[in-house]
């Protein structure tokens, strides 16, 4: 299974007299917020994205700062209430979910399949402005009066009892929603309609069947999500009896909704965090990627077992104890297919000839903290474990294990591979290796503390604690700061290369697939002419690419 390409031309520099690169290509904020190319639109989702990144982490360090101590440190309860649920809503929503389709997965896709732009340009564009309308209804809870209900909006706290802004954060969670499905639907069309020639689905990216796995839970989970949110909206508005026992509805039902949602969201966060490594391990390993059909059914298989595992969420919730034994199971069973690719990166690894450059070491940082989160995901799938387990730091260092550890590093490193082809410059590999220490560090000080709270006992979203918590409170906390220092230092990387980096060649890791035959950065249309698809994406080993 190979896959090269007729790159006569395409490698062509835009200033060798064959197009503008697309950043160029037109000036002014207009020739910005009008485009339909996927490049602009996937920068323009990059900064949107890192904003919110941005926030959400000042919120997580305030957080942290004011669990320091066991009393009142630095705010009111009340205070404290609100800005654990900005964190959780900003980073779920705004951040996690859509950055990695909505900003590489917009650049890369059209460019990885041979294609000059998506499949419907401007229905891009709406799901940009869609992702920009949303942020502003949820953010705007900064300004009148805040929302305290936590991330999941559980009733009957949001649909009765606090008097925050639950209504239009909901609203703009809403909208979030159909710039997600709008962005799926765009990728599933695209990549059945516009590879090039010779490209079948067996000579693409694994990256690329990561992101159509991604795209089928987006279009399947994300309406439940949404009439969730308006059934809430309803409720709270005009007092309609479906998730308040007192006019005859079932707050139970309200988790059910909503986890069966937000249980396959979790897979829209780490399916395309788990095609980004498929591309760093083999890449920077110079090794034909190890068991490739095994690897992409397991993101289909994952997708779709995923919409099965929600009721692990409500084991304490009074549910049947036969269903509680079959989310259970279905839980240990979903972690099969996360199993697979796990060792089949391993094997990918085993031999090759490994590049520890800055995309390796994070890919090699998300090998370490997702098989910690996967593996602490056992604990809490075990019945009898998630009775003392549920509702504790325990579930908190898990969560983040996962989609921090899992979605956060495979996006940074991921950010790392691609920042010459989508900037054309390169940046300070030791800055970036440094960078990716003080994460890894102060990820693993900050979190795996947590556990140990959790395990005896610690309750998340507390706002005082017991005596007893306050050392490993204090441990967590430190390592939020050496954490925070890494994403600054990481920030001054992206930002001396923009100003001073070398000039990107066309392909700086010697990778295969086609992006890397495009020059840094691409032009307008990507491709001086069509590339024909004749060798595979990870054939590394065949005599004429070593």
């Amino acid at each position: 299974m190979s896959q090269t390409v007729t790159t006569l031309d395409v490698n062509t520099a835009p200033d060798g007299g064959h197009g503008t690169d697309y950043i160029r290509a037109q000036s002014g904020i207009m020739s910005w917020l009008t485009t339909v190319d996927h490049k602009r639109i996937g920068l323009m989702y990059l900064i949107s994205t890192f904003i919110a990144f941005a926030m959400g982490g000042v919120f997580a360090l305030i957080l942290r700062l004011e669990l320091l101590t066991p009393k009142t440190t630095l705010m009111s309860a009340n205070t404290y209430n609100q800005m654990f649920t900005l964190h959780g809503a900003v980073m779920t929503f705004l951040f996690i979910i859509p950055s990695i389709p909505g900003a590489l997965g917009n650049f890369l896709l059209p460019i990885m399949i041979g294609a000059k732009d998506v499949a419907f340009p401007k229905l891009n564009l709406l799901s940009l402005y869609l992702y920009w309308t949303g942020a502003l209804f949820t953010l705007s809870s900064l300004v009148t009066g805040g929302i305290d209900t936590g991330w999941t909006f559980y009733v009957p706290y949001s649909s009765t009892v606090t008097t925050t802004s639950v209504l239009s954060v909901t609203f703009g969670v809403f909208i979030l929603g159909f710039s997600s499905v709008l962005t799926g639907l765009n990728f599933i069309v695209t990549m059945h309609k516009l590879r090039a020639p010779g490209m079948g689905w067996y000579k693409m990216p694994l990256m690329l069947w990561a992101i159509y796995a991604t795209s089928i839970v987006q279009i399947l989970a994300t309406p439940v999500l949404a009439i969730t949110l308006l059934l809430l909206i309803a409720e709270r508005a005009f007092r309609i009896g479906i998730f308040d026992p007192a006019l005859g509805g079932d707050p139970v039902l309200y988790q059910h909704f909503f986890w069966f949602y937000s249980h396959p969201a979790v897979y829209i966060m780490i399916l395309p965090g788990m095609g980004i490594i498929n591309e760093l391990i083999s890449v920077h390993a110079r090794r034909r990627i190890f068991g490739y059909k095994a690897i992409a059914f397991s993101s289909v298989a994952i997708a779709l077992v995923g919409f099965l595992v929600w009721g692990h969420h409500m084991f304490t919730s009074g549910q049947s104890e036969y269903a509680a034994i079959m989310f259970s199971f279905l839980t240990f069973l979903v972690a099969i297919p996360s199993g697979v690719k796990v060792f089949n990166w391993i094997a990918t690894l085993w031999r090759g000839s490994i590049s520890y450059s800055a995309p390796m070491l994070y890919a090699l940082s998300f090998l370490i903290l997702f098989s910690i989160g996967g593996l602490t995901g056992v604990f809490l799938g075990m019945l009898s474990v998630d009775l003392h387990l549920h509702d504790t730091y325990f579930v908190v260092a898990h969560f983040h294990y996962v989609m921090v550890g899992g979605t956060v590093i495979a996006y940074v490193g991921g950010l790392h591979h691609w920042w010459p082809k989508i900037t054309g410059k390169m940046y300070s590999e030791r800055l970036a290796s440094i960078a990716c220490a003080l994460v890894f560090i102060g990820f693993n000080v900050t979190f795996f503390s947590q556990f140990i709270l959790g395990s005896r006992g610690m309750p998340r979203r507390y706002y005082n604690y017991l005596d007893q918590f306050q050392p490993l409170h204090a441990f967590s906390t430190v390592g939020s700061w050496i954490l925070g220092l890494g994403f600054l230092v990481m920030i001054i990387c992206f930002a001396k290369s923009l100003r001073s980096g070398a000039p990107a060649p066309a392909n700086p890791w010697g990778g295969l697939s086609l992006e890397w035959t495009t020059a840094s950065p691409p032009i307008t249309e990507n491709f001086v002419r069509t590339p024909i698809v004749t060798k595979g994406a990870y054939d590394f080993n065949t005599t004429e690419n070593t």
